[in-house]
């Protein structure tokens, strides 16, 4: 049964992978960076200021834990575990993918920290937000940086689903736990 769904898992990830030009080469790499993204993130931290004043003293560490918790599970509690070589690492598939820039990254690829970090962030906002448009924008967002791995040749589809579904898990524990956190302390029951 393993060897069927890693069949399917690496069919899906080589026609993926072999839908590529130069110019998307371009932007999905940058789109994989995580330095292009500072802006928004810096731009949703003032929001956040702005919008939740003195409850960004918790929620804002907050969204830091849950990115430091997504980041080292993916690592830690996954790729060292399972240690499923990443496709570009594999021997047979070398021919095969399309590695953009020759950039391969680590040996283990499951689970997707890409996709388990955006997708922490991801969930966590849109239940912070309670905005419809904006659970679109950033549900796509996150979406389109863990394809961007698949793209890139660095990810099956199958270490972003993982990825995914635990940063969505982070991202809702973490949520609920900050929630929590702001209900209980009399400090934040004060009128802003």
């Amino acid at each position: 049964m393993l060897e069927f769904l890693n069949a399917i898992d690496t069919n899906i990830f080589l026609f993926l992978n072999s839908i590529h030009s130069p110019f998307w080469d371009n932007i999905m790499w940058w789109i994989s960076a995580k330095s292009s993204w500072y802006p928004f993130y810096l731009f949703l931290i003032g929001f956040i200021i702005l919008r939740y004043k003195r409850k960004s003293i918790i929620i804002i560490p907050a969204i830091i834990i849950l990115i430091v918790l997504a980041d080292q599970i993916s690592v830690q509690c996954f790729k060292n575990v399972f240690q499923r070589l990443r496709p570009c690492r594999e021997e047979v598939l070398k021919e095969l993918i399309h590695l953009v820039r020759n950039k391969c990254g680590g040996k283990y690829g499951f689970v997707s920290s890409h996709a388990a970090n955006t997708f922490a962030a991801a969930s966590f906002l849109s239940l912070l937000f309670k905005n419809k448009k904006f659970t679109w924008f950033i549900l796509i967002w996150a979406a389109v940086v863990s394809y961007s791995r698949i793209y890139l040749g660095v990810h099956y589809p199958g270490d972003i689903l993982g990825g995914t579904l635990l940063g969505i898990s982070i991202g809702f524990g973490v949520y609920k736990l900050q929630q929590y956190t702001i209900n209980k302390l009399p400090y934040f029951k004060q009128k802003e």
